[in-house]
């Protein structure tokens, strides 16, 4: 006996997911352009959803969206690999109800990415390369190991505190803080005030050493990435600048990868977070202090140059003493920096060293 087959082809039609991802798990809704097909629950596998659409959606054109977070970019670049184009968006940006703010879960956020996906409300964030991802982890490694060792370092001089040994006069210059006379005087003089004291701060010495050790290492993995062809010339142009040194130039190609991404200065200073809040309602106008927002990374790289700069940069240092005369030097700060960034977006966009100003 013939039986009738019908296949079903959505070609030409739009379907819209969104992914709430954890990490045992994805919530997934999946929409139509004017419906609301299902909500469900798979394991965190691309191949799971692709072959879920192919199978209920075969032909159609998928769009989907989830959260950036600590899953990473691995998810956007397999869906985008499987023909799914996706987008991952701040958390901050999707727009949220109140009785979603309240009644909180997955399915809900699942269905509010893919509804907002839907109507257009969402602007994706800036995917990096793979191969920047990795350097970038790199760079990242390096301050991390940096933030362990001045933990370490100050659990030390706590740990003299708490038992009453004080450190030598010839040790408080912050030049000798930590010198290998210091070392010494911990490993040999201190034991004898201490008993089994003494063996706990001889493990504490022996981490404090370890991380300095890999520091070395990784900040020489750093400094060849940067010699490199990829970085090479972009390094020579931020270096150019006065109070850039290699780590945060280094740092600040890593985080950004293309500066022409930013279509000026100030969309480069927002998305380093050197742009001040505002509120505006009628005839009240108020700017007020930086934004939450931006790469703390960078911003925190961009200071520490700028205190720097306004030391051997004399343009700069001149306006540094005329913000002071009006507000607290950290304020002030912020402001040199704002300076020092327009100066690294105009060499990276313009290819061109900075030539220092004169002041007359």
């Amino acid at each position: 006996m013939q039986t009738q087959r019908s296949l079903i082809n959505f070609e030409g039609q739009n379907f819209f997911i969104g992914i709430d991802a954890h990490l045992k798990s994805w919530t997934i809704t999946v929409m139509g352009e004017s419906f609301s097909h299902k909500t469900f629950q798979q394991p965190p596998n691309v191949a799971a959803l692709k072959s879920f659409l192919h199978s209920h959606f075969p032909g159609g054109n998928y769009y989907s969206v989830y959260e950036a977070g600590f899953c990473g970019f691995w998810a956007h670049y397999q869906l985008h690999d499987s023909g799914i184009k996706n987008i991952v968006v701040n958390p901050a940006d999707v727009p949220t109800t109140q009785k979603e703010m309240l009644h909180k879960d997955d399915p809900v956020d699942s269905r509010k990415l893919a509804r907002s996906l839907r109507s257009g409300e969402l602007d994706g964030i800036y995917i990096l390369e793979k191969p920047t991802i990795e350097e970038r982890s790199l760079v990242r490694q390096r301050a991390a190991i940096v933030r362990d060792l001045t933990r370490i370092k100050q659990r030390v001089k706590m740990f003299l505190h708490y038992f009453g040994i004080e450190i030598p006069i010839k040790f408080s210059n912050s030049n000798h803080n930590w010198s290998k006379r210091f070392i010494i005087w911990l490993k040999e003089e201190v034991p004898a005030h201490l008993n089994m004291a003494g063996q706990t701060l001889g493990y504490m010495i022996e981490e404090v050493e370890l991380l300095r050790s890999l520091l070395l290492k990784v900040t020489r993995a750093v400094q060849a990435m940067a010699k490199s062809e990829k970085y090479n010339k972009r390094m020579s142009l931020l270096r150019s600048i006065p109070g850039v040194g290699l780590l945060t130039a280094i740092t600040f190609l890593v985080e950004i990868e293309d500066i022409k991404r930013f279509k000026n200065s100030d969309h480069f200073a927002g998305y380093v977070g050197l742009k001040p809040t505002k509120h505006s309602s009628g005839e009240k106008d108020k700017t007020g202090e930086m934004t939450f927002r931006g790469q703390k990374v960078l911003r925190k790289s961009l200071i520490e140059s700028s205190w720097h700069a306004v030391r051997i940069d004399p343009v700069l240092s001149l306006s540094y003493k005329d913000y002071i005369q009006r507000m607290e030097p950290n304020n002030a700060i912020v402001r040199i920096a704002r300076k020092v960034l327009n100066r690294m977006y105009f060499v990276l966009k313009n290819e061109q060293e900075y030539v220092s100003g004169v002041v007359k």
